[in-house]
């Protein structure tokens, strides 16, 4: 496959303190690109393009492709490989500090006040998966669709059921509809993970789940009552908000809720629920 044609060429290997880890079977990269559905009038923000071979493969198929890469020596690859396509831009920059609306904006000529609609591509090195997902789907216009190339065990985190929810699914899940397109076996990549990896989708929704004034109290919530999540929620809760039992315990009454509820077991509308009966307090 080229992958190994081209870090022969630049005398490359990968980084580890990057989480870098290359595709060297083309058919899963062509399956990632019909796992992302994109066609001509699409705009793709690309997270981690690497060497380019993705890049292409999306170019191809969608109408503007922006690529945001860290790794320098990739960028002077990614000018070889993709800078002669007229649809492909190149970003410079952590995709954890790049605003991606400001970069998409900037890369497609776009004023502050025309409209944007764009899907995100990425390959995400295992590290940062969660922190990346928070981003994105937190931007300021966030993107129709995801689709994301995540460790296998991860994914399975994120599409989870009530009884097995965590922290990452509840956040993902206030967001969009997850589904696992595909599984990747390690053997797909180089060097070799010690894990198999999963093309994981996101379909966003219009609007949140949980109305956007109400986001930063629900997931400070959320995240106190995993916190512990060991323990029955009603001590989570009051640990980690400093709220008095009895008020935590008539919250929960009031949402619905017996005392001995695990975090794991709540539904995101129990939640909600949850939320709403608390009294807010200071982060």
């Amino acid at each position: 496959m080229e992958t190994w044609a081209l870090l022969k060429r630049y005398h490359l290997r990968p980084s580890k303190g990057l989480g870098q880890n290359f595709l060297v079977d083309d058919r899963v990269l062509a399956r990632i690109v019909e796992a992302s559905g994109v066609g001509a009038q699409d705009v793709v923000l690309e997270v981690g393009p690497g060497l380019g071979l993705l890049t292409r493969r999306l170019a191809e198929r969608a109408g503007q492709v922006v690529a945001v890469e860290l790794d320098r020596k990739m960028l002077a690859i990614l000018r070889e490989t993709c800078g002669h396509l007229p649809n492909v831009h190149l970003v410079e920059g952590d995709i954890l500090r790049v605003d991606p609306v400001q970069a998409l904006r900037a890369s497609l000529g776009l004023a502050e006040g025309d409209p944007l609609a764009y899907h995100v591509v990425a390959n995400l090195p295992y590290y940062i998966t969660s922190a990346a997902l928070r981003h994105l789907l937190s931007a300021t216009v966030r993107p129709q669709r995801l689709t994301l190339m995540v460790q296998y065990e991860v994914a399975r985190r994120i599409v989870a059921p009530p009884g097995e929810l965590s922290l990452l699914a509840i956040s993902v899940q206030v967001y969009g509809t997850a589904e696992i397109a595909f599984r990747v076996p390690a053997g797909a990549f180089y060097p070799r993970p010690k894990v198999d990896s999963a093309v994981l989708r996101i379909h966003v929704h219009t609007q949140p789940r949980v109305p956007t004034e109400a986001l930063a109290w629900f997931f400070q919530v959320v995240q106190a009552g995993f916190g512990q999540k060991r323990k029955q929620l009603h001590n989570s809760l009051a640990h980690n908000l400093r709220l008095p039992q009895e008020v935590v315990l008539q919250a929960l009454a009031q949402a619905g809720l017996a005392a001995d509820r695990r975090p794991q077991t709540c539904t995101l509308e129990e939640w909600m629920a949850l939320a709403r009966a608390l009294p807010r307090v200071a982060a």
